[in-house]
């Protein structure tokens, strides 16, 4: 098991979650972010006054996947969020020790489905 993190641009959501779900992977938690990388900060102008912003907004997905779905969604977050640009984001993968289904109680594989 798995729990893939990405941090992606937010107009790149529905491209992402419409890939995500042509290649059966519809369960996953979205987070409002934000976050410096190599795209780097910007100047804006608020009431006369300049100042730089550091911090970009994105949306951070975390999807935990049975090892079977690891490639697959990791192409699916590469082809929705992809634009060529600094800033498209990027995915982590964590070894994910355990899982536990509230609901039924299964644990391991089966509770990530």
């Amino acid at each position: 098991m798995k729990l893939v993190i990405a941090y992606i641009q937010p107009h790149a959501l529905h491209d992402v979650k419409t890939a995500l779900t042509e290649v059966g992977v519809g369960r996953m938690s979205v987070v409002s972010a934000q976050g410096a990388g190599q795209q780097g900060g910007y100047t804006e102008t608020y009431r006369g006054s300049e100042f730089e912003v550091l911090l970009r907004k994105k949306v951070r997905l975390e999807i935990a996947v049975n090892d079977d779905h690891l490639e697959r969604t990791r192409e699916a977050i590469i082809e929705g969020a992809r634009t060529g640009n600094f800033g498209d984001g990027v995915i982590f993968v964590l070894d994910l020790a355990e899982c536990y289904r509230i609901r039924t109680g299964e644990s391991g594989s089966p509770a990530v489905g």
